[in-house]
């Protein structure tokens, strides 16, 4: 981006969302006027279109229900620019933020074939809530109106993803797997990461969308820690097989995305959310339990071992959730949903008396060995 300084641009809004206050106002009239005003008065912001878009929308609201003029610049991408108030819940550090990127390159096939308003991008400069390291991507509704339509893009942040996948990923596999494991995932240049987590995200996002029980359609269905889990894993192995089986993919890349989106499955997500685990801390419990039970991995001197028919495996696993999914059509949806509990169940260490899950020991003494 040439024509305006951004270092300005993102020091006057980190000034600004320093003096909000409490998060409890951000929806009411005298609060938003009051920012509108001050984002008025700072010359360097109200330069920026995205900006004067904000500053209108949050006057008209909350009498008009939707950030309209805002999210249309940022869905045009025509500045590769992103700016709201934003107001999520398990976004805590987010609140009024500014970010600049770059996009990365885009397989013509995958864009195609795999079709989605994802967009993966990598963050040249932000604002100060945009660092925390939970936030790795950005959704329409977690802007002030909390509101999704079906054009607006999801931004995933490949720089964040690359940067837990060196700092976690890559010494867990030198830790806990047999020798020559993910030899693609080892040697991968960070450019060959940023397109093989780009491709992942794609995908990932596509396949939310399809299926029985699509996301968002049944978002609400699958809220709870355990049905999260599962749809999170779902997608992910549904993206792994794609991978494996779409010929039309440049092959080496999307065996590197393959073992790239294998390896933060089956490792750094079960490592990551202890000690108390989260929703993807659990679908791994469960892709993990399901391989070993089936043969697809063993444990050997402690490293994992990966089978030839582990890609076989995850297909059997697919299936068996799209056959317990497919029940929509001739079942309640109470009756789909407690059949994919069990089936969660089945494969993890559920605490009867905590209501919770327990960990698997192995990725738990090896968080601790490791010092992570």
């Amino acid at each position: 981006m040439s024509g305006y300084d951004i270092a300005e641009v993102i020091s006057e809004v980190n000034r600004l969302r320093s003096e909000l206050g409490p998060r409890s106002e951000y929806r009411k009239p005298e609060f938003l006027a009051k920012l509108a005003d001050r984002l008025t008065d700072s010359p360097a912001l109200l330069e920026r279109p995205l900006v004067r878009a904000l500053i209108d929308d949050i006057r008209e609201f909350p009498e008009k229900q939707r950030l309209s003029r805002t999210k249309a610049l940022v869905n045009g991408a025509t500045e590769n620019s992103i700016a709201g108030l934003f107001n999520a819940s398990y976004f805590p550090s987010l609140s009024l933020e500014y970010l600049q990127y770059r996009t990365l390159p885009v397989d013509e096939h995958l864009a195609e074939r795999y079709a989605s308003p994802t967009m993966p991008i990598v963050i040249e400069n932000m604002s100060e809530g945009f660092r925390s390291r939970t936030v790795v991507a950005l959704f329409p509704e977690n802007q002030l109106d909390g509101h999704q339509d079906p054009q607006d893009l999801i931004f995933y942040f490949i720089d964040k993803f690359v940067e837990r996948h060196q700092r976690l990923t890559l010494p867990l596999i030198e830790a806990l797997m047999e020798p020559g494991a993910f030899p693609l995932v080892r040697a991968a240049s960070e450019p060959m990461m940023e397109l093989a987590s780009s491709w992942w995200v794609r995908m990932h996002e596509y396949h939310h969308r399809e299926g029985d029980l699509p996301i968002p359609k049944y978002l609400s269905a699958k809220s709870i820690k355990p049905l999260a889990g599962l749809e999170e894993l779902r997608t992910d192995v549904s993206s792994m097989l794609a991978c494996l089986s779409d010929h039309r993919l440049p092959r080496e890349t999307a065996e590197l995305t393959y073992q790239f989106i294998l390896s933060e499955r089956l490792l750094r997500y079960a490592v990551e959310g202890i000690p108390r685990p989260n929703y993807d801390a659990v679908a791994s419990q469960v892709l993990f339990t399901y391989l070993a039970e089936n043969s697809a991995i063993s444990i050997e001197d402690g490293r994992i071992h990966l089978s030839p028919d582990l890609p076989a495996t995850l297909r059997c696993f697919l299936d068996e959730i799209q056959s317990i999914e497919s029940l929509i059509h001739e079942h309640e949806l109470e009756d789909v949903r407690t059949r994919l509990l069990a089936f969660v169940n089945r494969y993890t260490d559920f605490d009867e008396e905590a209501k919770d899950y327990r960990h698997i020991s192995f990725f738990a003494e090896a968080k601790e060995r490791l010092g992570f």
